[in-house]
């Protein structure tokens, strides 16, 4: 199955923080037909980079068994943690970056990787705020996390 995942994290809109993450799944089901699936997520006391870390990861775990993914993020860092290598250079030096300065949220970096290992997955950068159809929706994403608290949606993809 082919999906597409649009991620975005805000960091507006949460008096008690930075705004949220939010998801987009979108996949054609065995009928042909289209489906859209919303998260989005209040997430208090966070940096943006933990966002959007954190709407990749809930995009790809909701993901019950193996498909082939486009993952659209505004966020050049996640992107070019694995375009560029530089996740693999971390584990080849103990999640250490330049001169032995640690990688920061290491937790959030495994957990990405566990959860896109059954997946195979194209990561792309969508410029921010440029008005591409892509970016529009990663930022949708970002308005609607930063002003929401809970999970919007709930979503298993099938």
């Amino acid at each position: 199955m082919k999906v597409k995942i649009y991620t975005d994290g805000a960091a507006r809109g949460n008096p008690e923080g930075p705004g949220g993450y939010g998801t987009i799944l979108q996949y054609v089901d065995p009928k042909g037909e289209l489906h859209e699936r919303e998260f989005s997520q209040g997430y208090k006391k966070t940096t943006n980079n933990r966002m959007e870390l954190m709407a990749a990861i809930v995009g790809l775990e909701a993901l019950i068994r193996p498909c082939e993914v486009e993952l659209y993020s505004d966020s050049k860092y996640l992107v070019d943690a694995f375009n560029q290598h530089w996740i693999d250079s971390w584990l080849k030096k103990g999640w250490t970056r330049g001169k032995k300065e640690p990688v920061k949220n290491v937790d959030l970096w495994k957990r990405l990787l566990a959860a896109k290992e059954p997946h195979s997955v194209t990561f792309n950068w969508v410029k921010g705020h440029d008005g591409h159809p892509e970016n529009e929706r990663c930022d949708h994403l970002a308005t609607s996390a930063a002003d929401g608290e809970d999970l919007l949606e709930d979503v298993i993809c099938d």
